[in-house]
């Protein structure tokens, strides 16, 4: 059965209940989130099959998380649970434009302590899609259940999916975030960074040249998602650009680049990984419009959407 596999944080994420700084709230909301677990329930609500791979504190942010996300469909198999930590929280405030500010409260979380051990029976298809972001590539036993999973993956031929995410506050330094970033960009098949990350990653300000700059070691795809301005992938072969659809509204930008990844991964796996130019047309076009839909919504998970919401069927 061909699957999505999600690896890493699984978290709280408490929204402002007006926009604005942090400190100024008086109210906050509960939402299931973290990036790994809203790509896999894009997928799962778009139509396809997805897990996740996580560890969460047994505590009722923990149970909640792991209701969540079987009530959207999602696999839950490789979902551990410790007492040595609490579930991580993300404390969000947006602007009135809907962009995002995190504070995170992981010192550390449970999803930093899933180990090599918590992976051992996880086992990929050459069909598999196994996705990551790098925000669990800290130093953390999280890393090594990372690189056992990575490992896997290639071995049995399964894709590997990267989203760099790039979250500076969780890292020692800007510099040791983005030299891991570029360790592990190699190991993955397909690449998808905004512009901005792009050019931090790259180091060059030429978004053609820094993109396919990342075209080496197994990397067959990089796409860069240019917010409003819509996405550009690079192949050795092609490159192609589809603009957004312009969104009714912005509420919240919270899911949006996760939900352009859970769509294009949806995508890839149905079509038998065809990334030829007209393909490639048709995925971010796709992806464009799944993510146009998530920003018109508060939160992350609640706001993926079905794929007949957007598409009719």
């Amino acid at each position: 059965m061909k699957k999505v596999y999600a690896a890493g944080e699984v978290l709280i994420d408490f929204i402002a209940g007006r926009k604005g700084e942090a400190d100024n709230a008086d109210v906050f909301y509960r939402n299931a989130g973290g990036a790994p677990a809203n790509v896999a329930v894009c997928v799962s609500k778009l139509g396809g099959n997805s897990a996740v791979i996580t560890k969460l504190g047994n505590d009722m942010f923990g149970k909640f998380l792991k209701e969540t996300l079987e009530k959207a469909g999602v696999d839950t198999e490789y979902v551990r649970f410790t007492d040595e930590a609490n579930t991580a929280l993300a404390f969000v405030s947006l602007d009135e434009n809907g962009e995002r500010s995190f504070s995170f409260y992981r010192k550390p979380s449970a999803d930093m302590l899933l180990g090599a051990a918590d992976v051992a029976a996880v086992s990929f298809d050459t069909t598999d899609v196994l996705h990551f972001g790098s925000v669990d590539l800290i130093d953390a036993p999280v890393r090594k259940a990372h690189d056992a999973l990575i490992e896997k993956a290639r071995k049995s031929g399964a894709t590997v999916s990267f989203d760099p995410n790039l979250r500076y506050s969780l890292w020692k330094s800007k510099d040791e975030l983005l030299e891991t970033v570029r360790r592990y960009i190699p190991l993955a098949d397909v690449i998808k960074v905004s512009e901005e990350e792009l050019a931090d990653i790259t180091g060059e300000a030429d978004m053609k040249k820094a993109a396919v700059s990342l075209l080496g070691g197994n990397v067959k795809l990089a796409i860069v998602t240019m917010g409003a301005a819509g996405a550009t992938a690079y192949t050795k072969e092609a490159e192609v650009y589809v603009p957004s659809e312009k969104a009714e509204r912005v509420a919240d930008t919270t899911g949006a680049g996760d939900s352009f990844v859970g769509a294009t991964l949806y995508q890839l796996v149905e079509n038998g990984f065809d990334i030829s130019a007209a393909a490639l047309k048709r995925i971010l076009t796709y992806a464009n419009k799944t993510a146009g839909y998530v920003v018109g919504r508060a939160g992350a998970i609640p706001a993926m959407p079905a794929g007949k919401e957007i598409f009719g069927k």
